[in-house]
């Protein structure tokens, strides 16, 4: 039995393809695509009119939680919410307890998602060992697993000399380095953006300096040893000037921009006792939100991944100085993207579906993020025609941890398809 989508808007980056065309799926592959296909009697059809026809999306960085702190999110709820946001391969941080720092705990992830099999999972292995910033991790025992790139997501390494060996392996492995950027010296207790908003609610700021400084050494590590390296969720004005300025001197740099920091800004944080708003990197000024905006539209910013972070209800129930930083985004992500930014006029949808999943699969060394005919169905069915109204209680997600409930949202994800199996329909419920 195949697949057939009929009368949807195919959006297919790696081949420019923009067109209302039928596509049918055989087993795990994109068979054909045409102006009209007939189906065979045992096929599935889906009428997709109205609708993009668009690569899985990628998303570069996935906190998943497990091992370790279930109670958060698991291998099956965050896979779950992948697939509901039209997520069909995601990176999952290594911040684990214990730390994605061994072939062993490479395994058990990999085969846990397999039994799940709603999404695929590419865990990225801890740069230093336990996270630890003292020694390297078991690097080549990892790649032997099969990781697609490594980091030490959560925190910067900040000797700068273990991050440079680690850096030179990644460069022979042609594998990417995600770098949260972060000077823990210059945080001093910061729960958000150190500005006018941080002074009105009596808070301990963040200021640009902390990202700004460690992303600058990054890049320059990344020119000497010739690594790929990839800034993740980018939050201020000076990373599109420093992104910008490395393409310009040919180092392989690439940035990320998450949807809450292109969708608000410090004012938006209506007191110090709510912390879906507290995140790391902090919601910054407008003029910085603009300058990821920008990035965005001139391609300065190549991805758009979530930073998905579950907490439970009752830590998130803390204040700002309390709580532990982070949202969760995996099924808000596209709506996001495309209320704020499609139907903005800043981004078309190609270039959603480049940034969603050919740019992150490029960027990773997969061949995913290309539905042309056969590659691996990996299809995300998206309805920008539907609007509907957030409500945390209704995530498959077990963090329900995010500043956009009761946000009304354009654009929903009708179907995911993993593999050429449906994995996710839109249920008449959540209409």
């Amino acid at each position: 039995m195949g697949i057939v989508i009929t009368n949807g808007r195919i959006i297919n980056p790696a081949t420019g393809l923009d067109s209302i065309a039928d596509l049918r799926i055989s087993g795990d592959r994109v068979e054909r695509i045409a102006g009209r296909i007939e189906a065979e009697e045992e096929d599935q059809v889906i009428d997709a009119a109205g609708c993009f026809v668009m690569p899985g999306f990628v998303d570069l960085h996935v906190h998943l939680r497990e091992p370790g702190q279930t109670d958060k999110e698991t291998i099956e709820t965050g896979s779950m919410a992948a697939a509901r946001g039209g997520v069909t391969t995601l990176v999952a941080m290594p911040n684990t307890k214990p730390v994605a720092d061994s072939p062993e705990i490479i395994d058990l992830v990999t085969e846990k998602a397999k039994a799940c099999g709603m999404t695929h999972v590419l865990q990225a292995g801890s740069i230093t060992r336990g996270m630890e910033g003292k020694e390297l991790s078991d690097l080549g025992g990892m790649l032997e697993k099969g990781i697609r790139a490594i980091s030490e997501d959560g925190k910067s390494v900040m000797d700068s000399g273990l991050l440079r060996e680690a850096m030179e392996i990644a460069a022979d492995a042609n594998i990417p380095v995600l770098a949260h950027c972060e000077d823990i010296r210059l945080v001093q207790g910061g729960v958000m953006n150190k500005g006018k908003r941080s002074g009105e609610l009596e808070v301990p700021g963040i200021s640009n300096a902390v990202e700004n400084i460690i992303e600058a050494r990054d890049i320059m590590l990344a020119e000497e040893t010739g690594a790929s390296l990839h800034l993740c969720h980018c939050s201020t004005k000076e990373s599109y000037d420093l992104i910008r300025d490395a393409k310009a001197k040919g180092i392989r740099v690439s940035g990320e921009v998450c949807p809450h920091h292109f969708t608000l800004t410090e004012d938006d944080i209506p007191s110090s006792d709510d912390s879906n708003y507290k995140m790391n990197p902090p919601l910054r000024s407008r003029q910085d939100r603009d300058a990821l905006i920008k990035g965005l539209s001139d391609g300065t910013f190549e991805v758009i991944s979530t930073d998905h972070a579950p907490h439970t209800k009752e830590e998130k129930e803390k204040d700002f100085l309390h709580a532990p930083f982070g949202i969760v985004g995996l099924e808000t992500s596209a709506s996001l993207t495309y209320t704020q930014l499609v139907k903005k006029g800043y981004l078309t949808p190609m270039m959603m579906a480049e940034k969603m999943s050919y740019n992150p699969a490029k960027i990773l060394h997969i061949d995913r993020g290309d539905i042309s005919e056969g590659k691996i169905a990996d299809v995300v069915i998206f309805d920008p025609n539907t609007s509907y109204v957030v409500d945390p209680e209704d995530f498959y997600s077990k963090g329900h941890n995010t500043p956009f409930a009761g946000w009304t949202l354009d654009g929903v994800v009708r179907t995911t398809i993993l593999d050429g199996r449906i994995v996710y329909t839109r249920t008449s419920e959540e209409a």
